[in-house]
């Protein structure tokens, strides 16, 4: 686990080049406090942060191939390493570590780039192959492992976040319209987009391979989830065998492993199974509010946590800490991600490195999974029914009317439920969208109250530069998708987790598990999993059944009835007051702040968003999402600042490169 960074071009890199890499390692020392190493070869360059997880004193890298013609750097946890070690050693290959990231160099000697289809786990990985003069980046299959690309010229910078890139002060921060609109109606920016002009992410299951020779580039996806096979057989029975799997590859590890536990299913569901393949006892970690709140769960993980024979760590969330440490914690996101409960997993993380825990598993993916959210269930059955009618022929009314109560119980929601006509309104829009969208417009994020609250609002605190900047129907494109649909509910599972999980959950775990120097894992994420679920959801359906009917089935030996039936509750935070607490310390940021002078909210809407959440009592409000971007504007900008200086005076120093080594840590 580390953090990785490099260059290539299509010419000799240059003394200034050389140092901005360094720039961009030195900038990602909390993902890699254990040392550090660089490469050099001509027209490539590779930096690297090491977090030690796997073969504390032996797997530093850089990892070279027996003949010294490979090169690899790599940032994840390669969960089957043991069992491809033993197979690549019986192909006659020689290992000079216990790493599990040096099996990666074997199997491209044995495979190419087909490697990737061997690895088992969450990886970004640099691998230079001066033989063929060529540079191979690749990313894992979920996207658990991130990885930024700026290309300047004929040289392409490439790093674990994008702070690091901006570290090296060649970036211009101006912003991108239509990832800025994005940003506003999802929480968060959808890749392969990222706020920023110029910078973008390599998708999750990409390779992209970079000719030095010549600077030519080709990129592709090795994996698509909705490929995987039908699968028959008990979907309880199949899905149980390969949690256990799972469980027994994330625990290898040469220091602690930790739980965090909300008392929940999916977390309850990891530690119990993972604790039963860890060698030692198991710590957990659960957070809890210092005021009254229905969501706080630290009892019934405490209570679950006593019924595994772990102990337990509370974390207790401050209000006033919130409101404060809020503009550290944006940062420390890297993307923007408009998602309150930031602050829990940052504690929970900080926590356990307190308590000499390098390794974190969590359970996210199990939601998006399993149906465990009411929407998303209610957005497969209306793609289907939009689908069909368009088929059979134009949709009737009387199949969308439905009746509904307040979204929001507060003044304005019982407002805004009376102008919806306590539902009819909703219900006549969903049958006009269904009758006036594209085919090839699936039913999804549109059905959420976040999503119509921004598109019903956004249009009125846009610049008209801004607003006309904008390509219309760009909200709708993460979930557009080319027609026909062979199995729909497999498409909009493949949506949840391209957006939600991949851009909110998995993000924040990766981005915010690093800023405390952990390593988190997230079994549900593993893709043997997921391709099983949707091989078995080809066969057989399940988006009708009850919410996470599979897993529950699955999981009734393994926890007891008080949790499995327990009813979901999410993590959520005290909201009003830590949105009060957030706005009294920075809400005037938005009155004529950085979204306003560049030209993206109105001068009115920065000094009405300023004063406070907006709309009240709302899960997102639009003022918290402009205050997280407008705040991450900021942060981010004084680091491209500051690189932009440090590029000036190493220009005027003109002073020679880092000393360049080969596998020293």
């Amino acid at each position: 686990m580390c953090g990785i960074a490099g260059v290539v071009a299509a010419e000799p890199l240059t003394r200034d080049t050389l140092s901005r890499v360094m720039e961009m390692s030195a900038a990602m020392v909390h993902r890699g406090p254990d040392g550090q190493a660089d490469f050099h070869d001509g027209s490539v360059a590779l930096a690297m942060r090491r977090l030690s997880i796997i073969d504390l004193q032996g797997g530093r890298q850089p990892f070279f191939s027996e003949d010294g013609t490979l090169v690899l750097i790599a940032n994840g946890e390669i969960y089957n390493h043991v069992e491809l070690r033993d197979q690549l050693r019986a192909d006659g290959h020689q290992f000079r570590s216990a790493s599990d990231c040096e099996v990666i160099v074997h199997l491209y000697e044995q495979y190419g780039f087909d490697c990737v289809h061997h690895l088992r786990g969450m990886f970004a990985f640099a691998l230079w192959d001066s033989r063929n003069r060529r540079l191979m980046l690749a990313r894992d299959r979920m996207g658990e492992k991130p990885l930024y690309l700026y290309q300047n010229g004929t040289a392409l910078y490439f790093a674990s976040e994008m702070k690091a890139l901006l570290a090296m002060g060649l970036v211009p921060f101006e912003l991108e319209p239509a990832a800025v609109d994005l940003f506003f109606q999802y929480n968060y920016v959808p890749e392969p987009m990222t706020p920023i002009r110029g910078i973008r992410k390599l998708p999750a299951a990409h390779i992209l391979l970079i000719d030095a020779a010549t600077g030519a580039q080709r990129e592709w996806c090795y994996w698509h989830m909705e490929d995987a096979p039908v699968v028959s057989g008990p979907p309880h029975e199949l899905i149980r065998q390969e949690l256990e799997r799972i469980c027994e590859f994330i625990v290898r590890s040469d220091v602690p492993v930790g739980v965090a536990l909300s008392g929940g299913l999916d977390s309850s569901a990891i530690a119990a199974m993972a604790a039963r393949k860890y060698p030692g006892v198991m710590q957990a970690f659960t957070v809890g509010y210092n005021i009254a709140s229905p969501y706080d769960e630290r009892e019934a993980a405490k209570r679950f946590a006593q019924y595994l024979g772990m102990s337990i760590h509370e974390v207790i969330l401050q209000s006033e800490e919130v409101g404060s440490f809020f503009p550290e914690l944006v940062s420390w996101l890297d993307d923007p991600i408009g998602d309150i409960s930031a602050f829990g997993y940052y504690s929970v993380m900080k926590a356990a490195k307190a308590h000499g825990v390098s390794v974190m598993l969590q359970g996210h993916g199990g939601d998006e999974l399993f149906w465990g959210y009411p929407w998303l269930q209610q957005a497969a059955a209306q793609t289907i029914r939009k689908y069909n009618g368009r088929l059979t022929g134009s949709p009737k009314f009387r199949d969308y009317l439905a009746l509904t109560g307040p979204e929001y119980w507060s003044l304005w929601g019982i407002k805004e439920w009376v102008k919806g006509g306590a539902g009819i309104v909703p219900s006549w829009e969903a049958y006009a969208r269904d009758r006036s969208s594209p085919q090839e417009q699936t039913v999804f994020y549109d059905i959420t109250p976040d999503f119509r609250l921004a598109q019903q609002g956004m249009k009125a605190i846009y610049t008209r530069s801004f607003a006309d900047a904008l390509c219309a129907g760009n909200a709708y494109r993460p979930f557009t998708a080319p027609t026909p649909w062979s199995h729909i509910d497999v498409l909009l599972t493949q949506l949840i987790c391209k957006t939600y999980l991949l851009e909110n959950g998995i993000a924040q775990g990766d981005r915010l598990s690093m800023a405390s120097s952990v390593e988190v894992r997230l079994p549900f994420v593993d893709h043997r999993l997921v391709e099983l679920v949707i091989g078995l959801r080809k066969a057989s359906p399940d988006h009708g059944l009850p919410s996470k009917f599979w897993l529950r089935q699955a999981l009734k030996d393994v926890l007891p009835d008080w949790v499995l039936n327990r009813p979901k509750r999410g993590f959520t935070p005290p909201l009003h007051e830590w949105h009060e607490a957030i706005f009294s310390n920075h809400g005037a940021n938005l009155e004529n702040g950085f979204l306003v002078n560049a030209g993206v909210l109105t001068s009115s809407a920065g000094r009405a968003l300023a004063r406070g959440p907006y709309p009240p009592r709302a899960c997102s409000p639009i003022s918290f999402k402009a205050l997280t971007l407008e705040l991450w504007c900021r942060t981010l900008r004084s680091r491209s600042m500051t690189g932009k200086t440090q590029e000036a005076a190493s220009r005027r120093a003109q002073r020679e490169p880092h000393p360049v080594t080969s596998a020293s840590d």
